[in-house]
């Protein structure tokens, strides 16, 4: 496992400590960005590319 990878899953748990606290604040902005930083740490550690070239693939993709 890289350090990539490493890095993945440290964006999947901080991102569902976000969603959660997003979903406790009833703060449907925070919790949307926390579900989307966990799906971003998962494609990273399933891939091993970095947070930034997965970002920049889901703007090509229209997905913001």
């Amino acid at each position: 496992m890289n350090q990539e990878q490493w890095k993945g899953r440290f964006h999947q748990m901080k991102g569902e400590v976000k969603r959660r606290w997003g979903k406790l604040t009833d703060d449907d902005i925070t919790e949307s960005e926390g579900s989307m930083e966990k799906m971003i740490g998962r494609i990273q550690e399933r891939s091993g590319d970095s947070q930034e070239s997965i970002r920049e693939w889901l703007k090509s993709q229209g997905i913001d």
